[in-house]
Order: C-alpha cells, then sequence, then structure tokens
C-alpha cells in the first residue's frame, strides 16, 4: 500500500559551509533530476555506492529508484537551485522486522558539506515514524566518509566484516549522544551561515536610487561613509553611477563575485532580484525593502516566496521589512542599514526584530557610549531569528554579552534550549514586548504564546536570560555587563558624598532583595583621597561582592577631578564590579572610561547611571543572573520503575485515529503508573495541598507548572512555571519559587513536609510530559505533602494529537 505524500517531511536545512538546501520526498516525476544527478557523479562514487561501475542507470533503473510508497521503501533527496545534489533511500527488510537497509549519495561537488549526516538525520526520523527501529548498512572498507557518517550519528551501533563488506546495524531510538551530536552540527552550521552574512568581501545594493533620502541610497551611503573594506556595487537599471560609484544595471553584470545583496526594490520586484542573486551566486540577502508579510495576506504568500527561493539557492535571508546587518569588525566595517548612526567597536551583540525601532535602539546604544560588535535587524523575521544569532554569537570571541529586542518567539523551545548554553557562557539580556496582550506584529513568522506572560518571564529565568521591562532597563544592564565582571554574590557597599544619594541607592537595595551594609557617607568636600581609601577598603573586603559609587558636586565651590581617575585605578583588575552615580551621567561617560584602540569604552570602564535607584537595579539584575551561573545546572535523573514504552501504546491506543480524549479516572492511574507515580491510598488527610499540571504548549512544548492548591494561590495566580524535562536542580527551585513555599518548608515552626518526595513527583510528570507530546493537559489536583510524602488524591487527564510534530524532537530544519 503506498503512503500519501508525506509533505511534512519536506525541509530547508543549513549545511556545514552556512549554506541551504532542500530536502523532500523523491517524486516519480524526479526522473530527469536523477538521471542529470547520476551523469555528474565519479566513477568513484558510484563503485562506493553500487560496489561496481555502472556508468548510466537504465530507464528500468530509473523508475525503481523515482518509485516509492513512502513506507516500506523511503528516499529524500536534497536540492539546491532546482538540481538534485544528493539522495538517501531505504528499504524494509522482510526477513528481519523493524529493520530496513539505508543507503545515501551525495553528488562529488557537494561532498564534504554535511550533506550525508543531515540526510542520515531525516531518513531515520522518517524510519522512526514508519514503525522501524533499525537500520542496515553495507559499506566497502576504503569508504571512509561514509562510514564516518554513520560511526559519528550518534546511534547505538554494531559492526561485523563478511565478504569484504563492512555490516553496520543502527539502533534508531535516539540517545543522548545522537541528540548532543544533532544540536553540536545545527550550532556549526547556523553559526557559520550567519558569519557568511556578517563577513562579507563585497556587496551590492540592488535598488540604490540617485534620489536623496530613498532607501536604497541610504544603505548606499551609509556602506560608503561606514568605511566598508571590500566593494560596493550599485544595482541601477539605468544610471551609469550612483553616489558617484559605478553602477550595473543588474547584480549579474557585476564582473566580480558578490558575497551579500542589499535588496531594496519594490516588493513585487523581489523575486526577479533573487533569481538574478542565485544565478550570481550570491551567498546571502538583506531585504529591507517592505510589502510582505505586514500588509496581509497577499504580501504574506510573497514573503513565503521569497524564503522558499531564497533558500533553494543556497541564500540566507535577512528580513524582509528590516533596518540591516552592521558589524563594526575593522577588518570589514560593515554597515548594511538604514541607520545614520552607527556606535562603536565594543562586547556586545544585538539583535532586534523591529525595524522602525532599531534606529532608535542604534542611535541611544551610541549616545550612552556602549561599543557593538554586530548588530541585526530582522524586520519580519521570515528566516534569519534571534536563534541563529545566538548560535553565532556563542563562539565569537567579540562578543561579551548579547542583547536582544523581541516582539514574537518563532520557536520558543528552540529558543530557551541555546539561551540556556549560551547563557552559562555569555549573559543574554532581553526585551519581550506584548507583556499584556501576548499578540505577534502582524508579518512576523510565529504564533502567539499561549502562556501568561510571567510564565513567560519563568522560562527565560530558566533560561539564564535576563529579562528587563523595557529599553532603558536594557541599557542599563548592558553597560554594567560589558565592562565590568560578574560578582560573586549579592552583597553590596555603598560609598558615597551624599546622606540622600546613599539612602536612596540603600532602600533600592533593600527592595531588591539585596544585601547592604549601612552606606559611608565621605561628606560634600570629600576629595580624591577620601574616595581613594573609601573604595580600596570595600573592594579588599571578602565581605564585599560589588560597590556603588556616588558622586555629586558639591552645591559650592568645585570638586577633585581626579575622583574619577581614583575609581578607574581601583576598578582595574579587582574582580568586583563598581557601578557608579557620577555627576548625574548615563552610560558610559569619558571621565569614568578607559579607552580602547579607537577610542571607545574598553573592558574595565565604570558605567553611570543619573539616579542610584537605576544603578542598584541595574546591579540587581546582573546579580541575579551571576547566582544562576553559578548554581550547577543540574541533570536528568533515572526514573526507577519508568517503562515509556508501555506508555507510548497505551497512548496511542486511547486515541486512535480520533480527535481529542478525555481519559477515564482509571486509564489516568495507569499511566501515571507507567512513570512510578501511585495515585490514592493511605496518607495523612490535612497535609499541605498541592497543584501539578503538565500541558503541552504550541509553542514552548511541554510546560509544567506548580503551586498550592487552596483559594489564595488560584487568587493570586502563585505559579512556578518550567520547561519539561526538568532536571534535579529545577524540581528543588521550583518547589521554592511560588511565594506560599514557606508553607512547605516550616513555616512559624511548623514540621517541614516531605519536600524531596514533591520533587521527585515534579521530576516524574515532567517526563512525562516531555515523553508525550499527546498529553495536552494532566492534572494532579490536590497533591497532600506532609513530613512523610506526598499523596496524589486526583487526577485528570486529556489527550489530544498535537498539530506537529515538537521541532526539537525531529531532525534539523529551519523554520
Amino acid at each position: 500500500m503506498t503512503e500519501e505524500y508525506p509533505d511534512h517531511w519536506e525541509a530547508d536545512v543549513v549545511l556545514t559551509d552556512g549554506g541551504t538546501a532542500h530536502l523532500r520526498p523523491i517524486r516519480s516525476d524526479d526522473a530527469e533530476l536523477l538521471r542529470a544527478f547520476y551523469a555528474r557523479l565519479s566513477p568513484e562514487s558510484i563503485y562506493y555506492r553500487f560496489f561496481s561501475p555502472r556508468p548510466t542507470l537504465s530507464d528500468r533503473e530509473i523508475a525503481h529508484f523515482t518509485t516509492v510508497d513512502h513506507d516500506r521503501r523511503v528516499a529524500l533527496i536534497a536540492t539546491i537551485g532546482g538540481a538534485m545534489v544528493a539522495v538517501v533511500r531505504y528499504d524494509r527488510l522482510a526477513d528481519r522486522p523493524g529493520t530496513a537497509e539505508v543507503a545515501f549519495l551525495v553528488e562529488d561537488a557537494h561532498q564534504g558539506r554535511g550533506l550525508g549526516a543531515v540526510l542520515l538525520e531525516h531518513i531515520a526520523a522518517a524510519a522512526r515514524e514508519r514503525g522501524l527501529h533499525r537500520f542496515v548498512a553495507s559499506v566497502l572498507p576504503d569508504n571512509r566518509r561514509m562510514t564516518r557518517v554513520f560511526r559519528e550519528a550518534g546511534y547505538r551501533a554494531e559492526q561485523r566484516f563478511e565478504d569484504g563488506v563492512i555490516e553496520l546495524v543502527l539502533d534508531l531510538e535516539p540517545t543522548e549522544t545522537s541528540v548532543e551530536v544533532t544540536a553540536a552540527r545545527e550550532h556549526r552550521a547556523e553559526s557559520r551561515s550567519i558569519q557568511r552574512l556578517l563577513f562579507p568581501s563585497s556587496v551590492a545594493v540592488i535598488g540604490a536610487s540617485r534620489s536623496e533620502h530613498t532607501v536604497g541610497q541610504t544603505v548606499l551611503r551609509n556602506l560608503l561613509g561606514g568605511d566598508f573594506t571590500g566593494p560596493v556595487y550599485p544595482v541601477h537599471p539605468t544610471a551609469t553611477a550612483v553616489a558617484g560609484v559605478r553602477a550595473y544595471a543588474s547584480v549579474l553584470d557585476i564582473p566580480d563575485d558578490v558575497d551579500l545583496a542589499v535588496v531594496a526594490v519594490r516588493a513585487d520586484s523581489v523575486h526577479e532580484v533573487v533569481e538574478q542573486c542565485a544565478g550570481k551566486g550570491v551567498r546571502g540577502l538583506v531585504v529591507v525593502s517592505s510589502g510582505f508579510g505586514e500588509t496581509g495576506p497577499e504580501g504574506r504568500a510573497r514573503q513565503e516566496e521569497l524564503v522558499r527561493l531564497a533558500r533553494a539557492y543556497g541564500m540566507r535571508v535577512v528580513g524582509p521589512n528590516c533596518l540591516g546587518v552592521a558589524n563594526t569588525d575593522p577588518e570589514v566595517r560593515l554597515n548594511a542599514t538604514l541607520a545614520p548612526t552607527m556606535p562603536g567597536r565594543g562586547p556586545v551583540g544585538f539583535f532586534s526584530q523591529s525595524g522602525a525601532l532599531g534606529i532608535a535602539i542604534l542611535q541611544r546604544t551610541a549616545e550612552r557610549g556602549i561599543g557593538l560588535s554586530t548588530f541585526v535587524s530582522a524586520g519580519n523575521r521570515a528566516d534569519v531569528s534571534g536563534n541563529d544569532l545566538m548560535q553565532y554569537w556563542e563562539e565569537d570571541p567579540a562578543t561579551k554579552a548579547v542583547l536582544l529586542y523581541l516582539e514574537s518567539l518563532g520557536n520558543p523551545r528552540k529558543f530557551a534550549r541555546l539561551a540556556r548554553r549560551l547563557s552559562r557562557r555569555k549573559p543574554i539580556v532581553a526585551v519581550k514586548s506584548g507583556r499584556s496582550t501576548q499578540g505577534v506584529p502582524l508579518g512576523h513568522a510565529a504564533a502567539a504564546l499561549s502562556l501568561p506572560d510571567h510564565a513567560v518571564s519563568a522560562l527565560f529565568a530558566q533560561a539564564g536570560v535576563i529579562r528587563v521591562e523595557d529599553l532603558s532597563e536594557l541599557f542599563d544592564v548592558a553597560q554594567l555587563l560589558a565592562y565590568q565582571p560578574l560578582p560573586a554574590g549579592d552583597r553590596i557597599a555603598i560609598i558615597d558624598n551624599s546622606d540622600s544619594l546613599g539612602l536612596l541607592a540603600q532602600d533600592a537595595a533593600v527592595a531588591l532583595g539585596l544585601q547592604v551594609r549601612p552606606p559611608v557617607n565621605l561628606g560634600p568636600t570629600a576629595q580624591g583621597p577620601e574616595y581613594e581609601a573609601a573604595l580600596r577598603a570595600a573592594l579588599e573586603d571578602d565581605t564585599v561582592d560589588a560597590v556603588v559609587a556616588l558622586f555629586t558636586p558639591p552645591t559650592i565651590g568645585g570638586y577633585d577631578v581626579t575622583v574619577p581617575e581614583r575609581i578607574l585605578q581601583l576598578a582595574a583588575g579587582s574582580g568586583k564590579p563598581i557601578v557608579a552615580t557620577y555627576l548625574g551621567s548615563k552610560g558610559m561617560p569619558p571621565d569614568l572610561r578607559v579607552a580602547g584602540p579607537d577610542g571607545n569604552a574598553a573592558e574595565g570602564s565604570v558605567p553611570s547611571y543619573p539616579a542610584p535607584e537605576d544603578a542598584v537595579r541595574a546591579l540587581a539584575y546582573v546579580i541575579r543572573y551571576a547566582q544562576w551561573r553559578q548554581r550547577p545546572p543540574g541533570r536528568l535523573p533515572d526514573l526507577p520503575g519508568a517503562d515509556r514504552r508501555r506508555a507510548r501504546a497505551m497512548v496511542e491506543e486511547w486515541l486512535g485515529d480520533g480527535g481529542p480524549v478525555e481519559a477515564t479516572p482509571d486509564q489516568a492511574v495507569e499511566l501515571l503508573g507507567c512513570y512510578g507515580i501511585a495515585v490514592g491510598g493511605e496518607g495523612t488527610e490535612n497535609g499541605v495541598p498541592a497543584r501539578i499540571v503538565t500541558m503541552e504548549d504550541p509553542s514552548f512544548g511541554a510546560v509544567i507548572s506548580f503551586g498550592l492548591a487552596d483559594e489564595t494561590a488560584a487568587l493570586l495566580d502563585d505559579r512556578a512555571y518550567r520547561l519539561a524535562p526538568l532536571t534535579d536542580v529545577e524540581a528543588a527551585e521550583t518547589v521554592r519559587a511560588v511565594r506560599t513555599a514557606p508553607l512547605l518548608l516550616g513555616h512559624r515552626g511548623a514540621e517541614p513536609v516531605d519536600v524531596a518526595a514533591l520533587e521527585e513527583l515534579l521530576l516524574r510528570v515532567s517526563r512525562l510530559g516531555d515523553d508525550l507530546p499527546e498529553v495536552a493537559r494532566l492534572e494532579l489536583d490536590p497533591v497532600t505533602v506532609d513530613p512523610s510524602g506526598a499523596l496524589v488524591r486526583r487526577v485528570a487527564l486529556r489527550l489530544e494529537r498535537p498539530r506537529g510534530p515538537r521541532p526539537e524532537l525531529g531532525p534539523r530544519r529551519l523554520g
């Protein structure tokens, strides 16, 4: 029986060199594609695939290879620019149930780009979907490239040698290693694709107008004014020169290679431009043109076609409707944006979804004296997203801190995974708009989030992301992270020359939960030596983790101009962060700046805030992040008694081919039993009632919430939210994250409950939710907890087939 064409197996993927390819199931009308592909193969590649010379394929063989049933026989092909460049296939083995023979073939010109590895990931996912458990591959001993692809996939593998052929047997059940391998390959490929956009050797501006104040001319003048280190080619249909630079009628007429094209033509002309860029071999596109998804259904269709076409030809797209990209590296000096002001060189990477807001963001960054490494404004974010930039910034030595202005999350679960990994190395500060509505701006390739905003904040915090309230706080925190070290704890010292300023700082610190000693007031006439002595004492004090230095000019007379010099001298190499309120300055004032080679602020510069409360608030954000980073990441513990296969089989049986199912109480109890969770039984009736819920969110996947099961907690919505599965550390944090947690921990002398049993229950429920996306909602309410343990009293379960596989559970794909 032939299955319907599985269009959900189609995918755009990024290759190891940063280019893209399209993967899809083979079709019977691919005969000529296959014939042309085979004709480009070397005799060696053919021999390795068929174990014998085979110069051509017969019509019968072509028909056999292109005719599949998408079940017993499956084949996926990779195309670039419409041409087939690789193929992978499996054939079920009748004498070995659950097993199929697999083989792949990659065109010689595209070998070494990671096509074999990504094809294996996708064919393995298709095989698991069709109920297969193992692949068998026959490989010639000297075909080291193919052997390496199978061995490095991370699956459990067995090998034997017989009749001059190596037979590899791969268990298709994902392993910790295979998941790590996939994530590492995704990281390298996506990072490389962004690097190609940010480090072009040449740029074409397509739509470079001769009229002032137009989009095309603005980008061109900014590229030239920024002193881009490579050639810039204006493209104009009739002009011979634009802005004094020779112009070309088409990108195809440019005599040299073009790495990056900035597209500033009408939306209805972009399709033609993309095809011309493909023919030229352009590697990436920055589409500043508007008239796409933000305009409605017609524009949305135009936007989807733009991305489809660009990816088909191996190009990534920034935009459309974006501000552009910038790289301050002196070897590049790329300002391919519409912004008239570009900050200097610095350690901050900035991603902004909003093109309109991007100009203001760059201006405010420059006003504060904060330097940028790179900047990307994604506009409608049809392709390149903040997730891609995080992949790049993780390994970028020029980036110390990451700033994100987000209006939507295209793949929130991937965002959380990447952010958690990046935050262990570099801080991420984010502003997420839409707190009140959780809506998505028109044109963005994302769905609205179904979780309340405070739940989204909790998930950000779980991943180590510093979520701030607004852009002012974003810059407040950024200037501290960019130039000062992380604090070791939350104990702060305050030094001031004004009682009022010191008390304001102290009040703010106490309100934010910081440990603070009484301020050291030096008096309004304090000079440099007094400040130096007080700062030195604070920095050398083992009970101080950070210092707030407040300095306001006296109302009468001058002040000692050596004060900032002494602050900088003591800050250098102290290992403790210093923040200041210095003469009401905001940002990185010259007096408190360590000048880098280009005059911009360098490491060791001391950030200043106009008010003490702002300085302490920024410090509090950074302290919480430093504490998160100091905590161990935790582990996913083994769960004795868990039977995942049985749980999977039961869920499939209960759902059948139908829609949502409200499980019976007995079914819910049986499913929980598969994860070692008992319901009912004997217990202390007067324990503290708690409530645990796991639900399948369409954006984040399995999300678990915890809180007490009483009216006060419900009224205050006192719930802690986390992404599943929980680590042991996260389970402990979840219990303690609710405001009513003291009732579990021995409030007012009461005996503490068995918190360890509660944490164990959270671990098991979260693993169930993560394993089974069909669990739309599982509610344990109440769970009574007392000093002897935790007992589930009542359970409700709703099952529903998800609209599609979680992106994190499938093979690598864009989108």
